[in-house]
């Protein structure tokens, strides 16, 4: 049995079932096509075969995640552990460039118009019971993720589109979650911040459909150019660093240790230029003022073209102090700390030294964020209360939560104790292996 696996119209390789179990090869016709990119930084482009070691990990983190995944092996009547059985139906428009099982068009003439409020309202609703439409006619898609969510288009008259037979999608809608009140206008919040402070950050509105809220985030992995939606590719850090998406938290008990802060950094170091650096920097730094405790390694990714990868934009951000339901403890260490409010200069010195960075630098980059975080957070909760879903109670508890944090961060800076040995010893060193780190940023 194998499985094509297309970018668009070209096909990229073969999926294969081998009594090993399911790996890739590319097509030769792929590895001669200019503008030809990887599907992962595991991945090279060559003639071998990937194998089930390399390539399920990396297949499995295109899926939806635990109650999710579930829902949709029931209602295909495949188990949640039938990696590529899932991916022949729902895989036509994923995360990145690629579609499984059938070409994927840029076309937007599939899109089918949600024209009542009421009937995306149902949609919403149905969510957690049908996952993505599972099973719906024409809907093939997929998100990794544990929350309920779908991708949908938006037309030029600003309607929003189900994506039918290979369309791309351009956005991702997220509703509200029962359990998380106020959810979307605390993500929104978040991420309109890291906008606000000059971070790549997805763009995200509001909207409202009945009872319920929802985000909408445009898809960085998409690009419209001349009235057709490009596919970018694009993979997160578990399926560059080969982990299996059950491994995405730092600590987990799956016997697999997940991706530490260092290997992130090691891979944007080999992988990326040498200023997506401090944007990966910035995005923690950011992560931690915005008390994100759920920043695991499939909330940062790579954007992968012919020409190299680069990092992508920040996603996926919330504020957990506001609930009392969330953990507070960081999904990656920083020195060894699990709490955002207990790192002091000391352990961003530590952290730096540990993943090849400059201490002194790092410290005015983390002042810098905190002093730009407190400084923009209540203006930006005015810009979330204007968008289409209106306010929420819950914004004033997210603006006092990160200014806290922010300033807690920025005070506890001064908490330096000794030079750390490594730094005495590599000294500027540090900063030539980084480009002149943070030296022209401002």
């Amino acid at each position: 049995m194998t499985l094509p696996v297309y970018y668009e119209q070209r096909l990229v390789g073969l999926i294969d079932i081998g009594a090993d179990g399911a790996g890739f090869t590319y097509d030769p016709s792929w590895l001669t096509t200019q503008g030809a990119f990887p599907i992962s930084a595991s991945m090279p482009l060559d003639e071998r075969r990937a194998g089930p070691a390399v390539f399920l990990p990396w297949a499995a983190n295109l899926l939806p995640e635990s109650g999710n995944l579930q829902a949709v092996g029931q209602f295909l009547g495949l188990a949640p552990s039938d990696v590529i059985g899932i991916l022949a139906e729902i895989g036509r428009d994923t995360a990145g460039a690629l579609s499984i099982g059938r070409p994927g068009t840029s076309s937007p003439g599939s899109w089918r118009p949600i024209d009542k409020a009421a009937d995306l309202e149902r949609i919403i609703e149905e969510l957690p019971r049908k996952p993505f439409l599972v099973g719906e006619e024409g809907v093939s898609m997929s998100l990794a993720g544990a929350q309920s969510k779908m991708a949908v288009a938006v037309g030029i008259d600003g309607r929003l589109c189900l994506p039918l037979d290979g369309s791309p999608s351009t956005h991702i809608l997220k509703p509200d979650i029962p359990r998380l009140w106020g959810s979307v206008q605390n993500e929104a919040l978040c991420l309109t911040l890291a906008r606000r402070m000059g971070l790549p950050a997805a763009d995200v509105t509001t909207g409202a459909a009945g009872k319920r809220s929802y985000l909408l985030v445009r898809r960085y992995d998409r690009r419209e150019i001349d009235g057709r939606w490009r596919r970018l590719h694009q993979e997160d850090f578990c399926q560059a660093l080969g982990k299996p998406p059950t491994a995405k938290y730092e600590a987990n008990r799956t016997g697999i240790r997940g991706p530490a802060l260092k290997d992130m950094f090691e891979a944007v170091r080999r992988l990326a230029p040498a200023s997506d650096i401090v944007r990966l920097l910035d995005m923690l730094v950011f992560n931690v003022i915005a008390c994100n405790t759920d920043a695991h390694a499939k909330n940062y990714a790579l954007m992968i073209r012919a020409s190299g990868m680069t990092l992508a934009p920040i996603y996926d951000v919330m504020c957990g102090e506001v609930w009392e339901n969330v953990t507070k403890n960081l999904a990656q260490k920083i020195a060894g700390k699990s709490r955002g409010e207990h790192l002091k200069g000391r352990h961003w010195r530590r952290f730096a030294v540990e993943c090849g960075l400059n201490p002194r630098q790092v410290l005015l980059r983390v002042a810098m964020l905190a002093e730009a975080a407190d400084a923009h957070v209540a203006a930006t909760a005015d810009d979330v209360a204007g968008m289409p879903a209106g306010g929420h109670p819950l914004l004033a508890q997210v603006v006092d939560a990160i200014r806290r944090r922010a300033r807690t961060i920025a005070d506890q800076l001064r908490e330096t104790g000794p030079e750390p040995e490594a730094e005495a010893e590599t000294g500027i060193g540090n900063e030539s292996r980084t480009g002149m780190f943070l030296r022209d940023m401002s």
